[in-house]
């Protein structure tokens, strides 16, 4: 199965295979971004915060929200295009697992294998399934999870 890393359009339910791969560009974690998450989200908890807090806590050094990153690798998903246009609905996230720290500086991709397509002729489309794993600047996997969206039918 083929690797893709943009679409010019979204694509219809009809043209996700199981085992197709998709692959995000990098985007970097600032200091600016966990600021205005933590602002969005009130969620100001020192470990994001307080550097000096940070020093003493088990990582050493202020770390990115793990919400934050998931935001982030979702943003990255959508900004291949894949499913412009023709995604239904985000339908849920089967399962998530944040495996590892992710720092102030540090570069995050997202790389998703389609596991599942159902055909759902009562929402005009159907369902797909994707595997996914967030790395960081190291290939390290920082996240992995199953996300499910509802995407829609090749038009008549």
């Amino acid at each position: 199965m083929s690797e893709s890393t943009s679409f010019s359009r979204g694509l219809y339910f009809e043209e996700f295979e199981i085992g197709q791969k998709i692959v995000t560009v990098g985007r970097t974690i600032t200091e600016s971004d966990v600021y205005g998450f933590a602002g969005l989200t009130g969620d100001y908890n020192q470990i994001h915060t307080d550097a000096e807090y940070a020093k003493d806590s088990l990582v050493g050094e202020r770390v990115a929200h793990g919400l934050l990153v998931l935001s982030i690798a979702m943003g990255l998903a959508v900004r291949t295009g894949f499913v412009e246009g023709t995604v239904l609905l985000f339908r849920e996230i089967t399962s998530w697992k944040f495996v590892k720290t992710v720092l102030f500086g540090d570069t995050v991709h997202v790389e998703m294998e389609v596991v599942n397509v159902k055909a759902l002729r009562r929402v005009g489309g159907g369902s797909i399934t994707i595997d996914v794993d967030v790395l960081n600047q190291n290939d390290e996997v920082v996240m992995k999870g199953t996300w499910v969206a509802l995407i829609s039918s090749k038009p008549a």
